[in-house]
């Protein structure tokens, strides 16, 4: 089941077990992604990739541990609650991510695979990381790591 389908029916479980909180992270999922659908139209593309759509929650899911940092500086425990049960709802959608070990051995065949010598060749690295770990590889920890290896 792909996860354009997945929103729909959990959304319909959450609302018969009168999950409110769970209930709202979903609505603002499927609003987001229409959203999405329509910023897409005017390329051609009725409804956006399944990859867009984990682009999507992965965004979806960074705001929000950004918004928990300025909460906690806020001193608002209250609002960090609902924010991190929203990441909890939102990263149930994502696909399980690589551990240190396999991202670094990913990290290394792609250097390997690209013949990248220097930091220059950093974009060639990147490129054969996302076309083959995209889903699972979290790319914002993954540059420096790939910085760290080609600099060293």
């Amino acid at each position: 089941m792909s996860l354009r389908d997945q929103f729909p029916e959990q959304l319909k479980a959450a609302m018969r077990a009168a999950d409110a909180p769970r209930v709202s992270t979903l609505r603002m999922i499927l609003a987001k992604l229409k959203d999405t659908d329509i910023a897409s139209r005017p390329k051609g593309v009725p409804e956006v990739a399944e990859e867009e759509i984990v682009a999507m929650l992965r965004g979806m899911a960074k705001s929000r541990r950004e918004s928990v940092d300025l909460y906690r500086q806020g001193n608002r425990p209250d609002l960090v609650a609902k924010e991190q049960a929203e990441i909890a709802v939102i990263e149930g959608f994502l696909p399980q991510q690589m551990d240190d070990a396999a991202t670094a051995d990913a990290v290394a065949a792609a250097i390997a695979e690209s013949g990248a010598a220097s930091v220059k060749d950093m974009g060639k690295v990147m490129a054969v990381l996302k076309s083959r770990h995209g889903a699972t590889l979290d790319m914002a920890k993954v540059g420096p790591m790939v910085r760290a290896k080609l600099g060293a």
